[in-house]
């Protein structure tokens, strides 16, 4: 049975599913869920991520840490967490960009947040060696209650969200059903929105409300406030704003979000005011969101650059440049791609903000 089948056959048993369901479903699902059947990064994946894309990522964001860690106090018990960590390629970098502050790794436990048995396997071979206490968790309450350095690169985009249409006769929920063929198709039904959403004015357009995001944001403030700490969150998404933004993206092209479920990934833009809002209520300062491109500038990225390609060849300056420029400009990822800080309110603005 293939997954598709899976989910046409709870529809027609139990009635039309949500979005959030569906891509749960077509994401997480043990069987036949995309993460846990393939590794979807790199060329020969489906899509890319930046710390595939230039080392400098990493080396930059591993700085960021250490300067927060210093602002902590330098505690001798934190925990090094990153949520969604890919093939482990963002944290080896972290790691090898800190290896030589003094007294860092010595402090720091590292915690890998991964559902994915292939991903987890891809994330111990590109790890082995790199720190010598390395942990993987389900879920973040798994991950010890201490001070938190914790990363969250192209996670959010990927949580479940549903989506509503408000029009003049009220809400409606978009969901899915099945076609006079069977086939998989979106439809709308009455519902009630988010309270969220209730005070949102009339549009013909969809809203798309990420209650996992808000749950996830909440939690970590919760966790900051209370033994300290930051979290960086660097995804693609706006301030606050509505319209369809749910894609597919299968071999670094868009799919069809209905076609083959479990084959293609699923993301949304996050909506960064739901993480800002929820952080808040958690107890914590939020700095941000900022562009990519500007955070990734203030840090040095620039400067890296140039001392990369002081002792590189033609090439390797080529493949460099390229690179950082990809992850700034603002025709690229510099603007649509931003960071988001969740701090414990006794810390000072931190770097890059």
């Amino acid at each position: 049975m293939t997954l598709e089948t899976h989910i046409k056959e709870a529809i027609f048993e139990n009635g039309t599913m949500n979005i959030a369901d569906y891509m749960v479903l077509a994401l997480t699902q043990p069987e036949y869920g995309y993460y846990m059947r393939k590794d979807p990064f790199g060329a020969q994946g489906d899509f890319i991520t930046a710390p595939e894309i230039s080392q400098i990522f990493g080396e930059l964001v591993g700085a960021w840490l250490v300067t927060q860690w210093v602002m902590m106090g330098k505690p001798a018990d934190c925990a090094l967490a990153e949520i969604g960590p890919g093939r482990g390629t963002l944290m080896a970098d972290i790691l090898r960009a800190t290896a030589k502050v003094k007294g860092f790794h010595e402090s720091v436990s590292v915690h890998l947040m991964e559902l994915s048995p292939i991903l987890r396997q891809k994330q111990w071979t590109t790890l082995a060696g790199k720190h010598p206490n390395i942990t993987w968790h389900m879920g973040f309450a798994e991950i010890p209650p201490k001070p938190l350095l914790l990363v969250a690169n192209e996670f959010f985009d990927a949580l479940p969200i549903r989506q509503y249409l408000h029009t003049k006769a009220g809400w409606q929920e978009r969901k899915i059903g099945l076609d006079i063929k069977g086939n998989l198709e979106f439809i709308y039904e009455a519902a009630e929105p988010p309270e969220a959403l209730a005070e949102e004015p009339i549009s013909e357009n969809i809203y798309e409300y990420c209650d996992a995001a808000r749950a996830m944001a909440f939690v970590l403030a919760n966790r900051i406030s209370m033994y300290g700490g930051s979290a960086l969150i660097i995804d693609y998404g706006y301030d606050h704003g509505n319209g369809d933004t749910l894609q597919a993206v299968r071999n670094h092209r868009h799919h069809n979000v209905l076609e083959e479920p479990g084959t293609a990934d699923l993301t949304a833009h996050v909506d960064f005011n739901i993480i800002t809002h929820a952080a808040a209520i958690g107890g914590c300062t939020v700095y941000g969101p900022v562009g990519q491109g500007f955070f990734l500038n203030r840090l040095g990225a620039l400067e890296r650059t140039a001392v990369l390609c002081e002792k590189a060849t033609e090439k390797q300056k080529e493949a460099i440049t390229s690179g950082i420029m990809r992850l700034t400009n603002a025709d690229q990822m510099g603007t649509l791609f931003k960071a988001l800080c969740i701090i414990n309110p006794a810390l000072p603005k931190p770097e890059g903000f």
